[in-house]
């Protein structure tokens, strides 16, 4: 037989954290986890229509108790010029006897709530609308909204059949099994004239790295250091001046012996060329290469005589054949 776990329960701890943080006696436990239950349906009898998709509760050491209400519609929450929240925090104090402080945290996406969608369904149920047409809608909104998969689950007196029955739609992939999956689950009842119709929702986001899980984890531990380690930090800027005001006039005579010997180098190089200059009237080579050009006329002057002496060898051939 299969044992069917709570996707929530299932991941505390491992990622996902406590909806109620608060340490008691083991004497005052009983008494304070039941002003808790209470609270929660305070709360939501009152809100049912503001939809609340989560109530966290925390305990301090001054008996103070803060509520933090993640909400699609806060402004139903807050009401006109807070009234509401300042009437809901009156009877709190009233009813438990402490100090009780509220916070709204608006849900941006809606569609990505489990809760809030087994809540929609249920009250489309409620107004008649088909179930299946419900469920496909809800299954339609969440992929678009970014969901990796998504399940939903009805049962009961379905249409208002004599015979109760099973429904259920999916889309995507619902790892329940793996425990890194941002798996949200969320349930709501449809009270209906033929009976009550209960839907499940199954919504997979991604699934959580253990990158991801080292970003978590700090960010609740940031605000307690935060105050110990400011007065050091007074301290530290206090010293840091002095030696920085030292710094600072230790590289001007750095800087000037540095330059100095750069205004040097441009000097010694500006005399080089100033001496190279003059060296330009050099020009011996020239009358060399006019002497070249001479020798080299003398030497087609001197290929020259060779042809009158073979005009005079000619002469004396001549010369011969007429003997």
């Amino acid at each position: 037989m299969g044992h069917k776990v709570h996707p929530n329960a299932f991941r505390l701890g491992v990622f996902r954290p406590w909806e109620a943080n608060w340490f008691a006696n083991p004497k005052d436990y009983t008494k304070m986890l039941h002003e808790d239950l209470e609270m929660r349906r305070i709360i939501l009898a009152r809100l049912r229509n503001a939809g609340i998709a989560k109530i966290e509760t925390e305990r301090s050491s001054n008996a103070q108790l803060t509520v933090t209400i993640h909400t699609a519609k806060p402004g139903i929450v807050i009401g006109k010029g807070g009234s509401s929240v300042d009437q809901l925090r009156e009877d709190l104090e009233k009813r438990f006897g402490n100090r009780v402080r509220i916070s709204i945290q608006e849900i941006k996406q809606p569609e990505l709530d489990a809760q809030l969608v087994s809540e929609n369904i249920a009250s489309q149920i409620e107004r008649r609308i088909s179930y299946k047409r419900a469920m496909k809608q809800a299954i339609l909104r969440t992929m678009r909204a970014g969901a990796k998969g998504v399940r939903i689950y009805a049962g009961g007196r379905l249409r208002g059949a004599e015979m109760a029955r099973r429904e259920w739609d999916r889309e995507g992939r619902v790892p329940l099994h793996t425990l890194r999956a941002d798996i949200m689950f969320g349930r709501a009842t449809a009270k209906t004239t033929f009976g009550a119709i209960g839907v499940k929702v199954w919504i997979y986001k991604d699934q959580i790295t253990p990158a991801k899980l080292r970003q978590l984890a700090p960010v609740a531990e940031e605000p307690q250091p935060i105050a110990e380690v400011v007065t050091p930090q007074a301290e530290v800027i206090e010293a840091v001046p002095t030696p920085q005001a030292t710094q600072i006039e230790v590289p001007t005579p750095e800087a000037a012996t540095q330059a100095a010997p750069r205004r040097t180098r441009t000097a010694t190089g500006s005399v080089e060329e100033k001496a190279a200059a003059p060296a330009r009237p050099k020009a011996a080579p020239k009358p060399k290469a006019e002497a070249k050009t001479e020798t080299k006329k003398t030497a087609v002057r001197t290929k020259t005589t060779p042809a009158a002496v073979k005009k005079t060898g000619t002469t004396r051939n001549t010369k011969k054949a007429d003997s």
